[in-house]
């Protein structure tokens, strides 16, 4: 298949599915193990990490008000108001635990992958298993809307912080999972979508400037720029229409489904 064609379909299943309760560093792995054959860890990271960039920059730019007033608080932080300080904090909190736990397990996937031969089978059960233990928790998730913004405390960017960087692990969604923790602490809806859209700016960027930048020439190669543009379309247009749709479903059942799918297809 096409390379160039082969880079928009992987943009278009980060673009999609970044901003939904399954993995999209997962679907995008499985795609590049079972259809492109590729099994080092290292390189399936890196290349799941830089199409992240796409939907990086459509969230920046759908958010780009908040961003706008949460930048404007770092160089005037005493005149801010109290519930722009309060998200900056839990942003900053929750960037640098997950920060941390994410880079750790990063490293351990790329050193692990030297001592053991990793094939595409083993990837699709490790991330069926995970995909399936993401949908199962966001199915009893139940949200009770108690909460709003102004409602942040210093323990929400701690609890969030761990939750992040768990999605580290492909197969583990970031965005279901903190979806889900805070539905857990009884934010609204549209309240914990927000904070977790908001959640996936700076840990992308530090994370592409970490991970991916001692690789960043061969990484973005003429032919992946183009998944990079179709990540960013598709995830412009995903972040609207879940923001409108985010009270009427529950996507768990979507990820149930898929995991079962993706773990029946290893008894073919």
């Amino acid at each position: 298949m096409n390379q160039i064609l082969i880079q928009i379909i992987l943009g278009a299943i980060q673009g999609i599915t970044e901003w939904l309760p399954m993995s999209s560093s997962g679907i995008v792995t499985l795609v590049n193990s079972n259809f492109l054959g590729i099994t080092d860890i290292g390189q399936l990271l890196h290349i799941a990490l830089f199409l992240h960039l796409g939907t990086f920059f459509a969230a920046l730019i759908y958010f780009r008000r908040d961003v706008f007033v949460l930048i404007k608080a770092l160089f005037n932080y005493r005149k801010t108001g109290k519930n722009t300080k309060k998200v900056l904090k839990f942003l900053i909190v929750s960037t640098l635990i997950s920060g941390v736990i994410g880079l750790t397990i990063l490293r351990i996937l790329t050193s692990f992958e030297s001592q053991l031969e990793i094939t595409g089978r083993t990837i699709t059960f490790a991330v069926g298993i995970l995909l399936l233990s993401t949908g199962i928790i966001q199915v009893k998730i139940k949200n009770r809307g108690l909460k709003k913004i102004d409602e942040l405390k210093n323990n929400d960017g701690v609890f969030l912080g761990f939750a992040q960087g768990l999605a580290s692990l492909p197969g583990i969604s970031r965005s279901g999972i903190t979806v889900s923790t805070l539905l857990l602490k009884k934010f609204s809806d549209t309240t914990a979508l927000r904070l977790s859209f908001l959640m996936s700016l700076p840990i992308v960027l530090l994370g592409n400037i970490f991970f991916n930048l001692p690789d960043f020439a061969t990484i973005a190669t003429s032919a992946s720029v183009y998944g990079l543009l179709a990540s960013f379309v598709f995830g412009l247009a995903t972040i609207h229409g879940l923001m409108k749709l985010s009270k009427r479903i529950n996507f768990g059942w979507f990820v149930l489904i898929f995991a079962l799918l993706m773990l029946g297809s290893l008894l073919v």
